[in-house]
């Protein structure tokens, strides 16, 4: 550490991330599971991510958003996990100042990404069930693509306020983090000058980045079931509701941990309970998005069918990246 405030005052250069557990015994095990957990989460999203890239029923502004999505899951546990099972094999628990604030960064710009596209899912599922005539024109590449560009770009504002914000606080001591990657709450606690502006700017910032999608998709679904209630079908209003639900429920998922994570600051000690959250968002979330939205598919199922044999239809399309595809 450097001399910056004085003879009672460093500069931290380091943090130290406490991880999940303390007790050396039991790091083997957390290894173990979390590199178990790191392979299927990938392996996952990305055979999902090639089922819709091979199969020409998933070229559709649906699963375009869930591609992405997987993209993101990929990219949101490996900020965090990797470097997590690094320091457990090396028996190192520091963390670099700078390699700190870059993980914040880029976790933040993953998560904030995944805000905004769960919002274009649910204008994808309004546009569908309310307005099916126009939903070709309203739901096109464009606006696909359109959608996505914004997304990265309101989250990258949001990741980069934050960093900025945070890298204005001194820290001088304790430089300890009881977590397993570095975030908001746990800074602002290490801080030795006032972090109240930054918990102001995260309140601020929440409102208008989280609140309003929130309030878009809650409009949306409003919409959504009252026009599932006037299909006279019962097998209609039941094949409309399950489209939705999968939504619903990574909605209720990822808000609910948000909230719990970062609208409570201030209000009580920061304890083991963060850690837990802190899996849910890195490790469940990214875990339970292919099973909840896809794999229950059966153009899914047989798309990775044929991806697992190796055997890629040959429609006359040529692959494309993506991001670029319906």
């Amino acid at each position: 550490m450097q001399s910056k405030f004085g003879a009672n005052r460093i500069a931290i250069t380091e943090f130290i991330l406490l991880g999940l557990v303390e007790t050396p015994e039991l790091w083997p095990v957390v290894f173990v599971v979390f590199l178990f957990a790191y392979l299927v989460i990938v392996g996952g999203n990305l055979s999902i991510l090639a089922a819709v890239l091979v199969e020409p029923k998933l070229h559709t502004p649906m699963y375009f958003f869930l591609g992405n999505l997987s993209v993101l899951d990929v990219g949101c546990i490996t900020v965090t996990v990797p470097s997590m099972l690094a320091r457990l094999l090396s028996h190192k628990r520091t963390i670099p100042y700078g390699a700190c604030f870059t993980q914040l960064f880029f976790f933040h710009l993953l998560v904030g990404v995944d805000c905004f596209l769960l919002t274009a899912m649910a204008y994808d599922r309004f546009l569908a069930i309310c307005q099916p005539l126009t939903y070709n024109t309203q739901m096109s590449q464009t606006v696909q693509r359109i959608l996505v560009a914004v997304s990265w770009a309101l989250a990258f504002t949001n990741a980069l306020s934050h960093t900025v914000a945070i890298a204005t606080l001194n820290f001088c001591g304790p430089n300890v983090i009881n977590h397993f990657y570095c975030d908001l709450p746990q800074l602002f606690q290490l801080s030795c000058s006032s972090a109240q502006l930054n918990e102001l700017l995260l309140f601020a910032v929440g409102f208008i980045m989280a609140g309003t999608p929130l309030a878009l998709i809650i409009t949306s679904y409003a919409h959504v079931a009252a026009a599932v209630l006037r299909i006279r079908s019962a097998e209609g209003r039941k094949k409309a509701f399950s489209t939705c639900g999968s939504h619903l429920t990574m909605v209720g998922i990822f808000y609910g941990s948000g909230i719990f994570n970062y609208m409570r600051l201030g209000s009580a000690k920061l304890s083991d309970k963060d850690k837990g959250v802190g899996v849910f968002n890195t490790v469940i979330n990214p875990m339970l998005n292919p099973i909840i939205y896809s794999l229950r598919n059966p153009d899914v199922q047989d798309a990775l069918w044929r991806v697992l044999k190796g055997k890629v239809l040959r429609s006359g399309m040529s692959p494309t990246p993506f991001l670029f595809l319906n």
